[in-house]
């Protein structure tokens, strides 16, 4: 029996040891970072665009979004809350040139995290070029350390990315792209 609380609370120390570790490490990391993905698609830029703008249908084709429920504008500006599994997110759209530059931004500031996404459908030879930039800040330490050691600032754009992709019958693999402003 001794030997099993020894083993248990040894086990114990370690998770907190590691928990505290992270901390510390996030904390003396820069909150603001600067991701940049891109994809290409035999797709229109306005076809593109249209399925990126269509905020309330994305739970259609976005494995990470349950529902979109649109709000009243705020400061002339289009409103929209996201449930999925980042939790539940209200964005607002800060830009918008239809089928070449759209700026969404979220609102909240007590998540964790915040910033915006940039996207930027350029048109090529074949269809249409996305860009998407993340200009995020990650206020918690925790999340900071996991999010750049961990999860990879990357990941939630490559998952909408190969979603779209998917979204229009294709298969595509997110590469870097040089940043959106």
């Amino acid at each position: 029996m001794r030997m099993l609380l020894f083993i248990v609370g040894g086990i114990v120390a370690v998770i907190i040891l590691l928990v505290v570790v992270m901390v510390v490490i996030g904390s003396r990391m820069e909150p603001n970072h600067v991701a940049s993905r891109a994809i290409s698609l035999r797709r229109t830029p306005a076809d593109v665009y249209a399925a990126i703008h269509g905020f309330e249908a994305s739970p259609a084709w976005r494995s990470d979004v349950k529902k979109v429920e649109m709000l009243s504008p705020a400061e002339g500006r289009v409103r929209f809350r996201e449930e999925g599994s980042n939790g539940t997110v209200t964005y607002e759209v800060v830009e918008d040139v239809p089928s070449q530059r759209l700026v969404t931004r979220i609102v909240e500031v007590d998540l964790g995290y915040s910033g915006s996404w940039v996207y930027v459908l350029t048109p090529t030879s074949n269809g249409a070029r996305l860009s998407i930039t993340e200009h995020g800040v990650v206020s918690n330490p925790m999340f900071r350390f996991m999010s750049k050691h961990i999860f990879g600032h990357t990941t939630t754009i490559d998952t909408y990315l190969k979603s779209l992709a998917k979204h229009f019958g294709e298969s595509a693999v997110p590469e870097d792209s040089p940043p959106n402003n």
